[in-house]
């Protein structure tokens, strides 16, 4: 009986693998699209693809232990490079240039892009920040 209920809950528990992706298109300077082969076509602005930086080191700042990136609205993206066959890193004109951005995770970003940007809205308004930069002295 264990054996079964151990069997269910991986079966519930284990995710399907992504599709893969055919076609990866830059729209220099403000979008990536991506296509799969579940025919899905997402196309994610540069400043989504920014604030959702694979990145460890992506110009975060951190807000009683919430990490935040604010002020990237008019980020740009300058290019792209290859990663092996399984990603690409993207240069912005921020130049932000360390994130690697797998095949799955630009999946996972399409397939969540709405809920992902409404909680970075909501999470730059709980501290009082924008997604316009700051405005120089």
């Amino acid at each position: 009986m264990t054996a079964l209920l151990l069997a269910a809950v991986r079966s519930v528990c284990t995710s399907a693998q992504p599709p893969w992706l055919t076609k990866f298109t830059l729209h220099p300077p403000k979008a990536v699209q991506v296509e799969f082969s579940d025919g899905s076509i997402v196309k994610l602005s540069a400043e989504f693809l920014r604030v959702h930086s694979p990145s460890v080191d992506s110009k975060i700042r951190s807000i009683g232990g919430e990490k935040v990136i604010f002020g990237r609205r008019y980020v740009g993206i300058m290019s792209a490079e290859p990663v092996g066959n399984y990603g690409v890193k993207i240069i912005f004109d921020d130049l932000h240039k360390t994130g690697i951005y797998t095949w799955d995770y630009f999946y996972h970003l399409g397939t969540n892009k709405f809920c992902l940007m409404r909680n970075y809205i909501k999470t730059l308004r709980k501290h009082g920040l924008s997604r316009d930069p700051s405005r120089r002295k």
